[in-house]
């Protein structure tokens, strides 16, 4: 009786073998994106100063969300944002722009000082050259939201805090539109560039120091009150005042409750630091939204829920 028992055991394990080879075999790949309204449209001169819109259907303004891409502002690309993302928000009547910036290590061969100035300026022209197309993109220049991973979410999260870039005297036309937002919707987010800041409250924090030239975070933590005027101008959490925009905060990768002061598994993308800027956003009275896995939100799960909530608002 043992043996037949094994016998069809054996037997049902390899009928399920193949069975379960073919069902990952059959798994759908993620959408690609939707096919762009406008490809590949240059707002500077260098390759990677392009970006992609699609414009949703409606007989009014469309708001608008912006995509920067993460990748430590090394590599990746404005083909990252999902594609079912983007026609989640085209269903919901809003319109997507996905931008490429150049990498710091094109700003070092530019001569650009601090490197990571060229990504964080880009994303700023890019979303002026955006809304000097509104007329002809149907867009409603006030209802602009950012959003990224990473890097990405660290730029989103500059544009959101810094002062308007706007130069209403310019000559140039677009450099006359303003670069102020309505929300930020970011995941991963790195809060601050300040490597003795983020050092106090991760000690196990190692990333930031190729932004501003250094090779080692060693380095650029020893070096720190030589670049100190660059880490006040393109470190998000410095540029918090009480007019900035509602942010919504997701760092889905927390494995652990994050801690002040405690190494942390992932600190690159650690919680901690948007348990710090949602510290200094509320004292100013700026609305936040921060959720990682064990606290939670009951309307939104993610940040293209929050953005299309937000901006339709």
């Amino acid at each position: 009786m043992l043996r037949l028992l094994l016998c069809a055991a054996m037997i049902m394990c390899l009928c399920r073998a193949p069975l379960a080879a073919q069902e990952k075999k059959e798994k759908k790949p993620a959408p690609k994106q939707p096919t762009p309204t406008v490809a590949k449209l240059a707002y500077g001169t260098h390759e990677r100063q392009v970006l992609d819109f699609w414009q949703a259907k409606s007989d009014k303004p469309t708001p608008l969300v912006v995509y920067i891409h993460g990748g430590s502002w090394q590599a990746g690309d404005k083909s990252g944002m999902r594609g079912t993302d983007i026609q989640d928000f085209l269903d919901a009547g809003i319109s997507v722009a996905a931008i490429n910036y150049r990498y710091v290590k094109q700003a070092v061969a530019l001569k650009i000082e601090p490197p990571v100035k060229a990504p964080l300026e880009d994303a700023a022209r890019a979303l002026q050259l955006i809304r000097s197309k509104s007329a002809e993109w149907n867009l409603n220049k006030k209802r602009v939201g950012a959003t990224g991973g990473s890097a990405g979410a660290c730029s989103s999260l500059w544009l959101a805090f810094h002062d308007d870039f706007a130069d209403p005297k310019s000559i140039d036309p677009i450099a006359r539109e303003s670069t102020r937002l309505y929300c930020a919707a970011v995941d991963g987010a790195q809060t601050s560039l300040d490597p003795k800041e983020l050092r106090e409250w991760i000690p196990n924090y190692i990333y930031g120091g190729h932004a501003f030239g250094f090779a080692k975070f060693d380095d650029f933590h020893a070096n720190r009150d030589k670049v100190l005027q660059w880490l006040k101008e393109y470190s998000p959490i410095e540029h918090v005042t009480k007019d900035d925009p509602p942010i919504f905060m997701n760092y889905a990768g927390q494995k652990v409750p994050p801690v002040l002061g405690e190494k942390q598994t992932d600190p690159t993308h650690s919680a901690v630091m948007g348990l710090k800027l949602e510290e200094k956003l509320k004292a100013v009275g700026v609305e936040v939204i921060l959720v990682y896995p064990g606290r939670t939100h009951p309307e939104y799960k993610n940040s293209a829920a929050y953005l299309i909530d937000r901006l339709r608002k």
